[in-house]
């Protein structure tokens, strides 16, 4: 099994702890998608030249939750799709919700200009973190209320729908005004603490502060 994907995105890193989940070991081959590089590994591999790809057993998966998936339905230890039809319906909403909604608000706006930018020592622009917060608030509101419900995002299991979250949670919560806001919703909160301190959290983390050494004084 072999995960090609590019170290920073946060799709990439659902993938990754859903492989840590399972207990899966595979290579991993990085390709940066925004350099030439990184866009001629995965010519041929996807048509849109995007990550993450999954290869395995002769063929090759693209799109995170169709990976995810497969990985949840070909190895079933431990699962990460309820079976309750509500759960899973709410679990697919998480999804839709993160992946619809709250990816450009959370990670490119917020996450991009409030931390990321900053810590390449490049120009962030301020009124792209507010646009990105206002739009933050109905999406977070939207998962509070799922996860007071309980079913999915609550005190349970780890489902996919943390898969898809929580990555998107931790880069939103590394810019200040990120964590203040997400103070609002205690329910939602608490979830991503519970989440980021297990192991398919931790051991995928990505080492931003290596960029930072990166930067030329």
């Amino acid at each position: 099994m072999r995960l090609i994907g590019y170290e920073f995105s946060v799709y990439t890193r659902i993938v990754k702890i859903a492989l840590s989940a399972k207990g899966l070991s595979y290579d991993y081959l990085e390709a940066d998608p925004f350099m030439p590089e990184g866009q001629a590994q995965l010519s041929g591999r996807h048509p849109f030249s995007r990550v993450p790809v999954l290869e395995y057993a002769g063929f090759e998966i693209w799109e995170t939750a169709a990976i995810l998936d497969y990985l949840d339905l070909a190895f079933s230890d431990p699962p990460l799709i309820p079976q309750g039809p509500l759960a899973r319906a709410r679990m697919r909403q998480v999804i839709g919700i993160v992946d619809n909604y709250g990816y450009w608000p959370l990670v490119r706006q917020v996450f991009s200009h409030g931390y990321f930018q900053p810590l390449l020592g490049e120009a962030a622009d301020r009124e792209e973190v507010e646009t990105g917060l206002r739009a933050s608030e109905p999406v977070l509101a939207a998962l509070e209320a799922i996860a007071v419900e309980g079913h999915v995002l609550g005190q349970g299991a780890m489902s996919l729908a943390d898969c898809h979250l929580i990555p998107m949670l931790e880069y939103f919560v590394q810019a200040p005004e990120g964590q203040t806001l997400i103070e609002h919703y205690p329910a939602l909160a608490a979830r991503l603490e519970l989440m980021r301190a297990m192991r398919p959290f931790l051991e995928t983390w990505p080492d931003l502060q290596a960029l930072k050494q990166e930067v030329p004084e």
